[in-house]
């Protein structure tokens, strides 16, 4: 089959309106990743909680369960990207999926609102189909704004970014205040109130990127062979067949689950390499430099993403809270990862151009390296902390987590602004939305093993001191170790990337 988006060539980009010295449809994108990334992190802070609360009846036994569902949506959340960009390289077009992929995401937001377990399941597999066809999209356009070897393309993904994160921020603030303090009894929240607050979020972004995408300029449209609207009928219907498919994989368990996800990688990847063989040695080159850095980046998500799960946990339970009879609410710690991100991208982003302008800019994977190690000791703190600050009540102090969530933030922002912008550089031109697509399948199989991995953390009876300590002790000599091996074997993955910077 023809590809189905109209791939940009070098002359024929449009010629966009700057503003602050991007373009102009990079701020469209933005606010549609806004609305997004709200309905996203609207439920992250709640899910766990309402799983134990709702399905467990509150009883610390559920932990294990809560973080296991946790990690395997997140997982396929990202693992459906890999099809998402593949419908978007070849049948549908990437305007036209997002839209799709927008409307389904909020049928699921507001599903999950109805506090019976089958449902909610199927909510979160309609979330997840939804999002497939949306996550890898909007960010594939964004790189199809610059010009191959155009410097300001690292910072317009920061930039993109940040309109992530500060979705992010107001999302757990602004919904948990609804579902605690106007819908809820002030001691116990209104979950649903924080999905349908959510679906509302999602509803916005996709009349935001309806309304505004013809400052695209065509970027994304379907190609003329491809453009039937009958398309479109077609996907939404393959759509409603994956949900009961994807509801199965949640209900299959994490473990089984694992043995899926690794089967789609290995697919994605011999299906890559088949394509840059096919583009010669540069092409191949990159190619495999591009999965090696897919393996560290499962490594990074493993860990870092305990933030909705076994963080959430320690938070409620061993994070001293109480501020003089004012409880610091545990959704909000949701947010420090976006005040970090939103403060430090601008000096991270700056930085990158400062030590570019000196020829001392770090390669891929060193900032790789760098945001594994920068993860690594977010998780020394933690093992600071447990082994020697724990209080009378079994309490650790409240500035412990909160700097954990600044740590991590500043690794995050050396690894996946950088990783979005490096697929659009190395992946095979035919298979961009392809290899964004890999990208968050690796991310997913780093969530995925953070579920099975925040379950060790918290056990069968509930999280204590010890068991967190323990798990967050491997937690730290896993990453750190991974990521001196990274900054080991970056010249060898500098030399397969043939000066993509």
């Amino acid at each position: 089959m023809s590809g189905a988006t109209t791939t940009p060539t070098e002359s024929s980009i449009p010629e966009f309106k700057q503003i602050m010295g991007h373009p102009s449809p990079l701020w469209m994108l933005f606010m549609t990743e806004f609305w997004e990334r709200f309905a996203f992190y609207g439920i992250r802070w709640a899910l766990v909680l309402y799983i134990v609360a709702q399905f467990h009846g509150g009883a610390s036994t559920g932990e294990a369960d809560a973080n296991l569902t946790y990690g395997s949506y997140l997982a396929l959340v990202y693992a459906a990207a890999l099809f998402g960009g593949y419908v978007a390289d070849r049948i549908l077009g990437y305007q036209r999926s997002i839209l799709v992929g927008a409307a389904f995401m909020a049928a699921g937001l507001f599903m999950i609102a109805y506090p019976d377990p089958t449902i909610f399941k199927l909510g979160l597999a309609t979330i997840i189909t939804g999002n497939g066809l949306f996550k890898p999209n909007i960010s594939t356009m964004v790189g199809k704004l610059y010009k191959q070897g155009d410097a300001r393309r690292d910072s317009g993904f920061t930039i993109f970014y940040m309109g992530i994160n500060s979705g992010a921020f107001v999302a757990p603030i602004l919904t948990q205040y609804l579902a605690q303090y106007v819908f809820g009894s002030g001691d116990t929240p209104a979950y649903k109130i924080v999905f349908i607050a959510s679906g509302v979020g999602m509803l916005i972004s996709l009349v935001w990127f309806y309304i505004g995408r013809n400052v695209l300029k065509g970027i994304g449209q379907a190609e003329p062979e491809a453009a039937s609207p009958a398309r479109i009928a077609y996907v939404a219907l393959g759509c409603l067949a994956v949900i009961p498919m994807v509801f199965g994989l949640l209900a299959v368990g994490a473990q089984t689950l694992q043995g899926v996800l690794t089967v789609l990688f290995l697919l994605l990847a011999v299906m890559l390499m088949v394509e840059g063989i096919r583009g010669g040695k540069v092409v191949r080159d990159k190619t495999i430099a591009m999965l090696i850095i897919f393996g560290f980046n499962i490594l990074f998500w493993m860990f870092f993403e305990q933030a909705g799960s076994s963080f959430t946990f320690l938070a409620e339970n061993i994070v001293n809270r109480d501020f003089g009879g004012w409880v610091f609410p545990t959704a909000w710690f949701q947010s420090v990862n976006s005040i970090a991100i939103i403060t430090c991208a601008p000096i991270v982003a700056a930085t990158w151009v400062w030590l570019s302008r000196r020829s001392a800019d770090p390669s891929i994977p060193r900032k790789f390296g760098l945001g594994l190690i920068f993860n690594g000791l977010a998780f020394l703190l933690l093992m600071f902390a447990l082994s020697s600050l724990v209080d009378a009540n079994n309490k650790i102090p409240f500035w412990t987590l909160f700097m954990v969530y600044v740590i991590q933030s500043v690794g995050e922002l050396c690894l996946s602004p950088i990783g979005l912008s490096m697929v659009t550089k190395l992946a095979p031109v035919r298979l961009v939305g392809f290899g964004m697509g890999g990208w968050f399948l690796s991310t997913g199989i780093g969530n995925n093993l953070s579920g099975i991995f925040a379950s060790h953390v918290s056990g069968e009876s509930g999280m204590s001191v010890a068991s967190a300590l323990s798990g967050y002790t491997f937690g730290f000599w896993s990453l750190v170790g991974g990521g001196v091996l990274l900054f080991l074997v970056a010249p060898l993955i500098q030399k397969l990337m043939h000066g993509v910077k």
